[in-house]
């Protein structure tokens, strides 16, 4: 099988390209190396797989890298939460527009075959809340108010009471809160726009939760928190863990996210639609950080929960792994302490573009 990797030199996308040149597949990377994660070509690149370098919104350079192509995983993207608005053009450019440009080239050329495209748990805003009085229940964005006071926790907003967060299934309805998570449910509706009208094509949509490994870009704002917090252990310094740290996330490796991969464009019958790739095991974002300074080393600072917080952030998401495996035949297998364990160690990439520490 031939496959397209776009953005196949970065953090997932790389280690896509290594689970399918493992299997034997024939595979080509598009890749633009934005600034904002990279600082030249890393030294990972596998040399089994042929690399175009070019950015996947110009018309001539996706063109020439879909040609003859029998499968498509589309992981190039801008990520994260950026530094405000004003990113607002480069997401919906680099994310929208990549999506846009990647499926008229591929409807150019008659494509046949499967697309897995790289979503996020994003798309879902707050996670999945029960209230003891009125069930399943979605609480709405956070008040400042409230959180100016030190209250995290979403109430439920008929009632008032505490609500109970529960594991969010793909059919859970999508409630998109910052631009990032506005780009990655659009492509979502491209790609499922694309399939309706193209014979033949399958899309899957993976939405991972919170991915973490080797390879990620360090000191950048694009980055996940397991990246930010490593950051800081390689200043010497302690991450710093907003709120009261009780926020929960699905910290999945970047391993089990290529796997996924791998999973959606071989499995036997091809699965059309949005699967969560999770652990399964939600852990809080202080878990996280404790678990990583204390796999650092003995010299590693605590981390600080300093309290504040981020108008982009939920209190709680993490995932349902049902549909991953029942549909792909996909289960995470890299637990949680050995992955913290090789990340606390693991170099990180360097961007281009770094804000002051």
């Amino acid at each position: 099988m031939k496959v397209l990797v776009t953005g196949g030199a970065g953090f997932i996308g790389s280690f896509v390209v290594d689970a399918l040149v493992a299997r034997g597949d024939d595979v080509r990377v598009l890749d633009t190396l934005l600034p904002a994660a990279h600082s030249g070509k890393p030294d990972y690149l596998n040399d089994q797989a042929e690399y175009q370098w070019g950015d996947v919104t110009n018309p001539a350079v996706v063109a020439r890298a879909v040609a003859d192509v029998d499968a498509v995983s589309h992981q190039a993207a801008m990520v994260g939460l950026g530094l405000d608005f004003a990113d607002v053009v480069d997401y919906v450019h680099h994310n929208d527009g990549g999506a846009a440009a990647l499926l008229r080239a591929l409807h150019a050329r008659a494509f046949r075959g499967r697309i897995v495209l790289a979503s996020s748990m994003v798309v879902y805003g707050e996670g999945r809340y029960r209230c003891g009085r009125h069930g399943l229940i979605a609480p709405g964005p956070r008040a400042a108010v409230a959180l100016d006071a030190g209250d995290y926790e979403p109430p439920c907003p008929v009632c008032g009471a505490a609500l109970a967060p529960e594991a969010v299934p793909e059919d859970a309805p999508v409630d998109p809160r910052s631009v990032y998570a506005a780009t990655k449910l659009q492509q979502e509706f491209l790609c499922q726009c694309f399939a309706r009208e193209q014979a033949g094509v399958t899309a899957t949509a993976l939405r991972y939760h919170n991915v973490y490994g080797p390879r990620m870009p360090r000191d950048t704002p694009y980055a996940g928190v397991a990246s930010i917090f490593r950051s800081a252990l390689a200043r010497g310094r302690a991450p710093r863990v907003f709120e009261d740290g009780g926020q929960r996330r699905d910290f999945v490796h970047v391993r089990d996210v290529a796997a996924a991969n791998v999973a959606a464009l071989t499995v036997e019958k091809p699965y059309a639609g949005p699967v969560n790739v999770a652990s399964g095991t939600p852990r809080s974002v202080l878990d996280m950080a404790v678990a990583l300074a204390g796999a650092f080393g003995t010299d590693a600072p605590e981390p600080e929960v300093v309290g504040g917080y981020r108008l982009g952030d939920v209190r709680h998401v993490f995932a349902s792994p049902t549909r991953a495996a029942a549909e792909l035949g996909f289960r995470a297998s890299v637990g949680f302490d050995e992955g913290m364990r090789e990340f606390a160690q693991a170099p990180l990439r360097a961007p281009e573009i770094s804000p002051a520490p």
